[in-house]
């Protein structure tokens, strides 16, 4: 049946030879509870005095209320006393941190409860596990240790039990297996026969003696005579003082204790951070399934605020390019530019094709429309009429969001062949031909110039007071320069630019090239500044005002998981304080709640994106305008993700904090 103490791993513990000195000394030990706020304090030990040497089998037997579970706190290093030494292998145990006494609780003993104090979430196996976790054995060597330590308990077929599933003494089993998966080189045993039957409890003691008869010293608190009778040395505690002892000479052959030096120096366990993170990611992920309903709940704020993140940036992204492409129709990412001086057609002052051809290659210009324009009589059959005719690109439609209402637009090999064709604006088609159903296909003259009508525009309406759009006659450009107005270079340039919000920077640097090429200022160069500034206030209000209702969301969502998270501590008081009386650090048990709080964000996250991409994709098969973004879609996972942490951050240090004497015996 016995398993041997495991062996220290490097760096972590080194075994110190077996000496005449007492394993434990405790000198004049008080400890006083209360006495805060004016009440009276409480003395439950009044000046413990005692030796306990390795390798000893010690009863201490008092009645209820008599001190002897508070004496056991104080040895087990869950507890500090108010007055007095405690010396552990002879190291004063005052001088020892939290960490550090956690260590010692981890590498020296090993507990025994009444209540077996087994976390109910986790099989039997896992259970058993739990001190070596803490002191970082790697996990193939922990469950194969854990399960051979059953095995030898007679509990070999109910490894992946539950504690629900087990019976009062085989769960005393597991307890006693867990107090020796780290050697368990001292076991503290509070009344481990109390809530068995006779027959179990005749079972449990003849472990502790066989454990005895291989070197553990056996520290049992009981009550019962019969039960301390079988231990080899016997002390009474009456009213938080020792009244008797049967004083039995100590053998000298127990197990040495860990190197206290090694506590002193680091109180670290050689888990690696790796290790413990899935860990304790496992166990969170076990909690969450096992509470899968309330788990549920709390997911669906977080979901819901993720979702509310996506969609409603999608939402102002697709309302915003809405309102730029509307804008965009009145010009708003459009520079115009154009000659000034009295002579501006003579050589060296006159904007050149050559000049807008390098204009072209500048960053952020998308487009360079070269413009010929001026005022002619434009006849079909017996009709004349007086309109503004433009020379344009074949871009026109395209950079100025301008569509062909019926027909189409010429082409670039129009441009280049100098094409007789003309496009009508809406208003001059109707007033040209009146009669005419269908103006396409028919022939126009300006002079003697016959041009073929190609298509007619859509209507856009007056830009200014002076000049009707559709009220134009549109032309190729060169074929307007050359055989209607007798010019090459351009009247005016537009400048379609690609981000409406870097059209100053762009201007600036066409400004900068034409001033190199001309070494003058004989041109002139504006844009839509007015409703470039509109359309970015718009879209900014816009994602602002969405982003805030999707983050009121979120934090919703995250206040949702501080009171779960809350609610769990208090729930899992008592497995915090079975987590630290196996050997768990304060920053193991913070990181054990921060993770379940990050992974129940982070889960809620993950569905949370999926939802809003499924939201987002039947709004667009309503054909709402919608953008979706990387970055908000990440934005909103990585905001769940701080969520978890900010508001998992309390709860977890709170559990952290807990005294693990109250928090072992909360209900």
């Amino acid at each position: 049946m016995y398993a041997p103490p495991r062996a220290p791993q490097a760096g972590a513990t080194r075994l110190l030879p077996a000496a005449a000195q007492p394993l434990i000394a405790l000198r004049g030990l008080r400890k006083r509870y209360g006495g805060e706020n004016g009440s009276p304090a409480v003395e439950v030990l009044r000046g413990v005095t005692l030796d306990i040497h390795a390798g000893e089998f010690v009863a201490i037997v008092g009645a209820s209320g008599s001190g002897k579970s508070t004496l056991m706190h104080l040895l087990g290093c869950l507890d500090r006393p108010s007055e007095g030494s405690y010396r552990f292998a002879g190291q004063d145990v005052a001088d020892l941190g939290a960490d550090q006494l956690a260590w010692l609780r981890r590498e020296a003993f090993g507990f025994v409860f009444q209540g077996y104090h087994l976390i109910a979430s986790e099989t039997a196996r896992e259970n058993v596990e739990l001190p070596a976790i803490y002191a970082g054995m790697p996990e193939h060597q922990r469950k194969e240790r854990a399960g051979a330590l059953l095995r030898r308990l007679g509990m070999g077929e109910r490894l992946e039990h539950r504690p629900s599933q087990l019976s009062g003494g085989q769960q005393q089993r597991v307890s006693i297996a867990r107090a020796l998966m780290n050697g368990g080189r001292i076991l503290l045993a509070d009344e481990p026969t109390g809530a068995l039957d006779s027959a179990s409890g005749a079972e449990v003691m003849a472990l502790l003696n066989e454990l005895a008869d291989a070197g553990h010293t056996i520290i049992l608190i009981t009550h019962d005579r019969s039960v301390a009778a079988q231990a080899r040395r016997v002390i009474e505690i009456r009213d938080g003082a020792i009244v008797g002892d049967s004083g039995a000479a100590p053998s000298g052959q127990g197990l040495p204790a860990p190197d206290m030096a090694s506590a002193g120096a680091t109180g670290h366990s050689a888990a690696s951070f790796w290790a413990d993170l899935r860990e304790a990611a496992r166990a969170a992920w076990r909690v969450m399934w096992i509470n899968r309903f309330r788990t549920g709940l709390t997911l669906l704020g977080i979901v819901i605020g993720v979702a509310s993140v996506i969609v409603m940036l999608a939402v102002g992204l697709g309302a915003k390019q809405r309102v730029v492409a509307q804008l965009g129709a009145f010009g708003s990412n459009l520079m115009y530019m154009s000659s000034i001086g009295a002579s501006s057609r003579m050589p060296g002052r006159s904007i050149t094709l050559a000049d807008l051809d390098a204009v072209a290659t500048l960053p952020n210009v998308a487009h360079v429309l070269p413009n010929v324009t001026g005022n002619q009589v434009v006849r079909f059959g017996g009709r004349d009429v007086q309109t503004y005719v433009r020379g344009s690109g074949p871009a026109l439609p395209e950079i100025q969001t301008w569509p062909v209402a019926r027909g189409g637009f010429f082409t670039p090999d129009d441009e280049r062949d100098m094409a007789n064709v003309a496009v009508l604006g809406h208003k001059l088609a109707r007033e040209l031909m009146p009669d005419v159903a269908d103006p396409v296909g028919k022939v126009i003259l300006i002079g003697n110039l016959p041009l073929q009508v190609i298509g007619v525009m859509s209507e856009k309406g007056a830009i200014s007071g002076d000049r009707d759009e559709d009220n134009l006659l549109i032309l190729p450009f060169s074929t307007a320069g050359l055989k209607v107005f007798g010019q090459r270079e351009p009247t005016y340039t537009v400048m379609a630019v690609d981000d409406v919000s870097r059209v100053a920077q762009t201007q600036a640097s066409v400004e900068a090239l034409m001033l190199e090429r001309h070494g003058l200022r004989d041109f002139d160069i504006g844009n839509a500044a007015a409703s470039i500034a509109a359309e970015a206030k718009t879209g900014d209000t816009m994602t602002l005002m969405l982003s805030l209702i999707a983050a009121v969301s979120l934090v919703v969502g995250g206040i949702g998981v501080m009171n779960v998270m809350l609610m769990t501590v208090r729930e899992r008081t008592r497995e915090i304080g079975i987590r630290m009386a196996t050997g768990a650090r304060r920053r193991d048990i913070l990181r054990q709640f921060l993770t379940e709080a990050v992974l129940v964000t982070l889960t809620g996250g993950s569905i949370g994106v999926a939802v809003g991409l499924a939201v987002g994709s039947a709004l667009l098969w309503w054909d709402v305008a919608l953008i979706f973004s990387l970055s908000a879609i990440a934005g909103a996972f990585g905001c769940a993700l701080v969520t978890g942490l900010v508001f998992g951050f309390m709860p977890a240090r709170t559990a952290a904090a807990l005294d693990p004497v109250q928090a072992l015996a909360s209900d």
